[in-house]
């Protein structure tokens, strides 16, 4: 087992590493060295120490011969990582001192770092903070999916509007990965099925290879290191020379584009049909790759292949890699001659499935006939995958359907666990789209409420909170999250609450100039900062807030010299490019600020920001400012979410309904600690099978129906009356979210958080509580549940001490 030693990095040796790597790998004296330079240099001279503890971990899973988790996920939203490695290492103090000797500034070379284009959003962060917990825990496993080359997109604003253009991170060298060209596997897609001499063999039409590119990922204080493997596409021709010398150029170059085609864009718009092809490639391209790859590596270790689910714990995030299944399937009958009973059954045992989502739409379906010419031999597997488990049980739920090919329903049937990711998510997921199956398979799903990494998340983004916490109860909370539970006794010393307010508004002053200076915008620090950050999407109900916000405007504007608190209300989040709805949503919040922001009657009072281009950076910088954390989807949709979790480690108390981990969240920091409104789960099924539900909400309630007017008669669009009319009839006709019948009540709590605000004391001991109780949600707990419920896994390193230290 690894140890807990860390070899201790001096001030002059890294700062002599970091000019060795300017001259000799970047080609620059310090003279002449950019911004850019010095940041690689560093950053080289980081990656130097995380290779060993890396090269260890690697040694001890191969001497240990135990099992190896493989997580797959199409989405890991890294962050930057200098900062992160830093900590890790526990060398953030000496890489700040080495770079001040060296005449720069560390904060400045931190930022100059791109983030990496992994990623949309809790999804991939969640992968991300995974990786980081697995690493601390010292659990071997290898992270799996794809290197975008432009990722998401870069999202800015042209006339309130949401424009996408290409996200360009790797514009510059990644310097924290290691290509791997010895490492490729052929990738083949369409052609035919064929039984030639008694196998079943597969002709492809088109075939491309998958690259390996390798990321170090350091847990705390580097006592083990796993591996993010990405896979890049390649064709299997570089360049047609011959074409090239007919002078047919475009022929010439076209393998590699269409094979570059593959690994560019994460979510390339699917409502064409080359949309859906593509995303299909992209999902069945990785997971091919990764599950070729373990195979490779349980292979050359001299693995069984009977006993392969004793050494292979497969965990699929979300449906996007359900196709692991039948690959996994088909390699081991067509490779490794399994009859097709025992293929399915080891399969299922090495697999894991993770349910993100209530929403029938976001468990992927693809056309069958699109499915069965890009993957003919997969589409006939999962004909005797569903053949299998219709002989097995009484059950008649399939996953080829009405000319469909259900990923979710073969994702279940494939796995031998499937996890919701909050308590209530859980139990819904049983009730509602895996009802069916739940009966047949009553003890597969089981729950693992989402966490959050604390070393990122509070440690590294939030110094001054991090500060304190280290003078109150010690330094070993880090890695042992729950130790948080030891602030609790000291919310009532008037000392302490000084002290955690001055971090809070340390944060909210770094915010406010943060944006001064890249936005021109300006903030009043005192104000109240109110933030919903998150994808758009209906079911998070940003035109909800956004509606209240309206309609507390003109309750200032009726009465402006009433006692008001003064509130920042700050969005971010980006919608998909094909997401009409989602869209609007951005225009109409930014068509709204422009008129608010400007009245002279309210802009001391109410102001409205959304900074475009919403990332990991920007979240670092936002969640440690936030006074109140906008939680505020409808109840039964979201399934867990973990922005919730981030804002109230850092002193922020939420509003929400009770739907996801805000379930928990509110049981853990006590219910006088959180601003609940809104219908349950329960009550919202009640209320849509009402007639008429939102009109009449709308009619009950002349706030709302104040504000509604106001944006259909052009308010805030320049007398346009037609921009938002699609919006305002969706609220009128059918309002799926419930946003009309939850708009009272949240109207309503939002003045309480204003009343409570004002009482600056109570305010600031209810935003300790929060961080002192929600120890429980660290990544952490999270992977240890894991480990021990769906992939038996143990750590190879050696148990902490307790540490309990309190100052």
């Amino acid at each position: 087992m690894l140890t807990e030693s860390i070899k201790p990095v001096s001030v002059p040796e890294l700062t002599a590493d970091i000019l060795r790597h300017l001259k000799q790998s970047i080609g620059k004296d310090a003279s002449h060295a950019s911004t850019y330079d010095w940041r690689m240099s560093l950053a080289l001279a980081l990656r130097d120490r995380v290779v060993d503890p890396w090269f260890e971990s690697t040694r001890k899973t191969y001497e240990a011969k135990g099992k190896r988790v493989y997580y797959l996920s199409m989405e890991f939203l890294m962050g930057r990582l200098i900062e992160d490695v830093a900590v890790n290492l526990g060398m953030e103090e000496v890489a700040e001192a080495a770079m001040k000797s060296l005449g720069q500034d560390y904060a400045r070379v931190v930022a100059d770092e791109p983030d990496a284009a992994l990623g949309n959003g809790g999804l991939g962060r969640l992968a991300a903070c995974f990786m980081d917990s697995l690493s601390t825990l010292g659990i071997p496993a290898y992270g799996y999916g794809i290197r975008y080359e432009h990722g998401l997109f870069q999202q800015h604003f042209e006339d309130g509007m949401q424009i996408e253009t290409a996200e360009t991170w790797l514009a510059q060298r990644h310097v924290w990965e290691f290509e791997r060209p010895e490492v490729a596997y052929p990738i083949h897609f369409g052609g035919h099925v064929a039984e030639e001499k008694g196998k079943t063999v597969w002709h492809a039409g088109e075939t491309v290879m998958a690259s390996a590119y390798d990321t170090p990922v350091v847990g705390w204080q580097a006592r083990w290191a796993n591996t993010l493997r990405l896979w890049a596409a390649k064709p299997t021709t570089n360049f047609d020379l011959e074409s090239f010398n007919r002078g047919d150029y475009i022929a010439a170059s076209a393998p590699e584009a269409l094979a570059r085609t593959i690994s560019r864009v994460l979510y390339p718009d699917d409502t064409t049909v080359g949309g859906k092809e593509l995303r299909l490639k992209q999902e069945y391209f990785f997971t091919s790759a990764s599950i070729q790859d373990l195979l490779r590596r349980y292979i050359s270790e001299g693995g069984e292949m009977g006993e392969l689910a004793d050494h292979v714990a497969i965990q699929l995030n979300d449906t996007h890699p359900a196709i692991a299944g039948p690959e996994l399937v088909r390699l081991l009958m067509d490779e490794h001659g399994f009859e097709v009973g025992k293929a399915i059954s080891t399969a299922r045992a090495c697999l894991g499935y993770t349910n993100h989502t209530l929403l029938p739409e976001a468990l992927e379906r693809w056309p069958e006939e699109l499915f069965a010419r890009i993957l003919p031999r997969h589409h006939r597997i999962i004909q005797l995958i569903e053949a299998a488990h219709l002989a097995a049980t009484s059950s008649d739920i399939r996953i080829l359907e009405r000319g469909e090919v259900k990923m979710g329903e073969l994702a279940f049937i494939m796995a031998h666990r499937v996890n919701g990711v909050s308590a209530l998510h859980s139990e819904l997921v049983k009730e509602t789209v895996f009802a069916d199956l739940h009966k047949t398979y009553p003890n597969r799903i089981i729950n693992q409420t989402n966490g959050i990494t604390p070393r990122r998340w509070l440690y590294t983004c939030n110094r001054p909170l991090r500060g304190l916490i280290n003078d109150t109860i010690g330094t070993g909370w880090p890695d042992d999250l729950e130790q948080l539970d030891g602030l609790a006794k000291h919310v009532n010393d008037a000392g302490f609450l000084e002290k955690f307010q001055a971090a809070k508004d340390a944060n909210k002053a770094h915010l406010s100039n943060w944006l001064k200076a890249r936005d021109g915008v300006s903030l009043d620090p005192a104000a109240m900062f109110d933030v919903q950050i998150k994808r758009i999407h209906e079911y998070k109900r940003q035109h909800m807030n956004l509606l209240e916000t309206v309609a507390l405007w003109n309750e200032i504007r009726d009465n402006p010299n009433d006692d008001w608190t003064p509130r920042v209300k700050i969005f971010g989040g980006k919608a998909a490019p094909g997401y009409v709805v989602a869209k609007q949503i951005i225009h109409l919040i930014n068509d709204v600020a422009k008129v608010i922001n400007a009245d002279p009657v309210t802009r001391d009072y109410l102001q409205i920001v959304y900074p475009e281009n919403y990332n990991v950076s920007m979240a670092e910088i936002l969640i440690p400012a936030t006074d109140l954390s906008e939680q505020i989807s409808t109840a039964g949709k979201e399934a867990s979410g973990t922005g919730n979790m981030k804002f109230a480690l850092n002193g922020a108390p939420t509003i929400g309904t009770l739907d996801g981990a805000n379930v928990e969240i509110r049981e853990h920091v006590g219910a006088e600690n959180f601003f609940l409104f809104g219908l349950t789960a329960a009550e919202v099924t009640a209320r849509r099978a009402e007639p008429d539900y939102a009109r009449r909400a709308i009619e009950a309630s002349p706030r709302l129906t104040r504000a509604l007017e106001q944006i259909a008669s052009g308010v805030f669009s320049g007398k346009d009356t037609d921009r938002y009319k699609g919006l305002v009839s969706g609220l009128y006709e059918h309002d799926y979210f419930l946003v009309t019948c939850d708009f009272d009540s949240y109207f309503d709590t939002q003045r309480k958080v204003d009343a409570a605000f004002r009482e600056s004391t109570g305010w600031t001991r209810m935003a300790a509580l929060n961080t002192a109780r929600v120890g429980w949600f660290s990544s952490d707990r999270t992977i240890s549940g894991y480990a021990q419920d769906i992939w038996d896994a143990r750590s190879l390193i050696e148990p902490r001490k307790q540490r309990r230290n309190v100052a």
